[in-house]
């Protein structure tokens, strides 16, 4: 697929591979988990997904939403305080700590060089464009991958869902963002999803 699928196109290509792999929508459209990696709102994710657009906003609007949805995750991941965080982003890119607990916070716009100081240090994909892109650009990015491995002659139920909860990249990195214990945890989830229950025949 090239880059300039529309997120219509997209999802009506999703839609028939699913029904033709006899496949669960909701496994591999699930709007919580795309709602982590595009730092969306669920209810937006939701609307999109139904072939509705998401109410207008603004580039300023989108960043500052997102990164607060952003550092909240962080923080959660790692354990830090906004305190934390602000004095890190201080050390590594020289801005006041007032300035960077107010970034974070979603309550200002970080400027363009900043942005993309920002998107490095948090490790977002498709740097400053993960906030700044329209929503249905946002979601379309994410399911490509999606797509194009489900169109692979032998795409793998195990491999998508894994992709789709974004185990590899995390499992890969080993840059802190999931703990081991966090990677068991999704992994045992994910061969739940896919493998037969006990006493269950397969026929």
């Amino acid at each position: 697929m090239e880059p300039s699928t529309s997120l219509s196109e997209t999802l009506r290509r999703l839609d028939e591979l699913i029904s033709e792999r006899g496949l669960r929508r909701a496994d591999i459209l699930d709007p919580p988990t795309l709602a982590v990696r595009t730092a969306l709102p669920e209810t937006v994710i939701g609307r999109l997904l139904k072939g509705r657009e998401a109410a207008p906003d603004s580039v300023p609007e989108r960043v500052c939403a997102r990164m607060k949805v952003v550092s909240a995750a962080y923080l959660a991941r790692t354990g830090k305080r906004m305190s934390d965080l602000a004095a890190d982003l201080h050390a590594e890119l020289g801005i006041s700590d007032v300035w960077a607990r107010m970034v974070c916070e979603g309550k200002k716009t970080p400027n363009v060089d900043l942005l993309h100081h920002l998107a490095a240090y948090f490790r977002v994909e498709d740097d400053e464009r993960f906030f700044t892109a329209p929503a249905d650009e946002a979601l379309n990015r994410v399911l490509l991958p999606t797509l194009r491995e489900l169109e692979g002659s032998d795409a793998d139920p195990l491999a998508l869902l894994m992709r789709e909860y974004g185990l590899e990249s995390a499992h890969m990195r080993q840059d802190g963002s999931m703990t081991r214990q966090q990677v068991e945890r999704v992994l045992r989830g994910v061969l739940g999803s896919v493998l037969p229950q006990k006493g269950d025949s397969g026929t």
